[in-house]
């Protein structure tokens, strides 16, 4: 049966090759089986550009474009962590640059998929740091610097981020239900699929469902969607 696979918030990075060698598994066995995948975002754990010729870079790029020398299409949505991944990183492997917001056909469902940090709009101060990192000029400006110096930045600013994610409290940092329905109206979507949280689920709502990709840790967090409407995630 006809299946496409979903992940996101890998967070690969040089240090934790557990998680690179849980990715490679996936990419070599079970993504071969599907019809497409989509990364939504946080692939990396950071990244400071295209230039970034760090060892999971290079086994990401390889495996993603093994992947698309077999048929199977890899589509990607930036995350919070990566969205200076650029097109000469998509074009080395035959990787499909989308949008923040993309609406697709899954086979006769109308689907909403996004990264979803631009759901949680009850953590303002995440989303005014987003909206300056989002602006074209700012990132011309970063990705002009050295790669040495970008790297002790995106360090500083992993450490900045790991010590706000402590003192906030969990709710702003889950999405707004009140912005999510106003998205699915929007986009006329009956289907939505987002990481970004960390809070693999399924949620059912009067006209819409929402599904939510979880992170990898000791374990992946694949989703499965098939053709007759059936979803699996897989977390092995």
């Amino acid at each position: 049966m006809r299946k496409t696979f979903f992940i996101s918030d890998l967070h690969l990075s040089d240090t934790r090759p557990d998680l690179t060698a849980l990715f490679v598994q996936f990419m070599q066995e079970k993504a071969p089986t599907g019809e497409k995948l989509y990364i939504l975002g946080d692939l990396f754990d950071f990244c400071v550009g295209d230039d970034e010729n760090s060892p999971v870079m290079q086994q990401v790029q390889e495996q993603i474009q093994t992947l698309t020398a077999k048929g199977v299409p890899c589509y990607f949505i930036a995350g919070n962590r990566d969205f200076l991944l650029g097109k000469k990183f998509a074009q080395s492997c035959g990787l499909i640059l989308l949008p923040e917001y993309q609406v697709m056909d899954l086979y006769g469902e109308k689907t909403l998929i996004c990264h979803g940090d631009t759901l949680c709009i009850d953590d303002e101060k995440y989303q005014r740091f987003r909206q300056k990192v989002q602006q074209k000029w700012r990132q011309r400006l970063f990705l002009a610097l050295p790669l040495c110096l970008r790297l002790k930045i995106g360090q500083k600013i992993r450490e900045k981020s790991q010590q706000d994610k402590k003192a906030k409290a969990q709710s702003i940092m889950d999405v707004n239900a009140e912005f999510v329905a106003s998205q699915m109206q929007k986009f006329g979507a009956s289907q939505l699929i987002h990481g970004h949280t960390h809070r693999q689920n399924c949620h059912i709502y009067p006209h819409y469902t929402r599904i939510v990709l979880g992170d990898w840790g000791e374990k992946a967090s694949i989703l499965a969607v098939y053709e007759n409407g059936e979803k699996q995630f897989f977390d092995k």
